[in-house]
């Protein structure tokens, strides 16, 4: 999962025009679970799914998802393993 939280950081400091690491820095200094706006999630979600060929449901849990990268990590594993069983 440290790779997808990692793309998750790159895609949004590119979107912020900022470096992964300061940005990953200031996210730490909020917690484990790297709080984050959850629309900047939002806005990233799109290249999430295009990157690992998943859809993640626009539902209740994708919603609390979005509350902090690495619940947000662990939704696009939950939407790869799904995925791979089908």
């Amino acid at each position: 999962m440290d790779d997808i939280i990692s793309v998750i950081i790159d895609f949004l400091a590119e979107y912020e025009d900022r470096s992964p690491d300061e940005l990953l820095a200031e996210l730490e200094q909020g917690g484990r679970e790297l709080p984050v706006d959850s629309l900047l999630i939002v806005e990233i979600l799109t290249h999430i799914e295009e990157r690992y060929h998943v859809a993640i449901p626009a539902d209740r849990e994708a919603a609390q998802a979005t509350r902090s990268v690495r619940a947000f990590a662990t939704a696009v594993q939950d939407a790869i393993n799904e995925r791979q069983q089908s």
